[in-house]
């Protein structure tokens, strides 16, 4: 089993290859997902979050009022701390029951937007960074995912930056162009990884 984590700044296209590298036969395991899941309605995490952030996080039909908690969160970091306290350990959890199903041939892709920030680098036999300029990213926020611009710039500003991200890599695919240039990099760096799974 070779095993990947994949990361990079909000905006940079992180997702778009995931999709691309799970198409090629990758087993694909989402931390945003998996956070999703682990706080669903009935869920212990759930019960956890209520706990710490009061039922004014949830929506009238008991969910997770997700716009709410980011509101809260990302103006605090002691807060965001206290969620990721909650929400890590049962992401973890769930990531390591989906790889050890994943079999011993497989190449498995960990999409992790938060990789850099909580260390956890040394967990994979690669790391991969999904990089463009803060410029793009932040075009890319606004225009394509309607942010306003300040909520665009904090996000940005509670992750890792550039530098730090571009630290941990051992590969890095530039996504700071167009689209289309985007997918002969990832096949390139889908042949290297199933050469070193196979020499494994």
């Amino acid at each position: 089993m070779l095993k990947l984590g994949l990361t990079g700044g909000i905006g940079a296209g992180k997702s778009e290859v995931s999709r691309i590298l799970s198409g090629y036969g990758a087993v694909l395991i989402d931390a945003d997902r998996i956070a999703r899941e682990v706080v669903e309605p009935g869920t212990p995490g759930l019960a956890a979050v209520v706990a710490e952030f009061g039922p004014g996080v949830l929506t009238s039909d008991g969910t997770l009022d997700r716009p709410e908690l980011g509101r809260i969160v990302f103006a605090d970091p002691e807060r965001r701390r206290a969620l990721n306290a909650i929400v890590h350990p049962l992401v973890g959890e769930r990531s390591a029951e989906l790889e050890a199903a994943a079999g011993p041939d497989a190449i498995v892709v960990h999409d992790v937007p938060l990789l850099t920030e909580n260390g956890l680098a040394p967990l994979y036999d690669l790391v991969v960074v999904v990089d463009a300029a803060p410029a793009t990213q932040l075009d890319r926020l606004v225009r394509l995912r309607g942010m306003a611009e300040e909520e665009a710039r904090a996000r940005m500003a509670a992750q890792a930056t550039r530098e730090e991200r571009l630290a941990v890599a051992d590969v890095v695919i530039d996504n700071d162009g167009p689209i289309e240039d985007l997918e002969p990099q990832v096949t390139k760096v889908w042949a290297d990884l199933v050469e070193r799974a196979a020499g494994r």
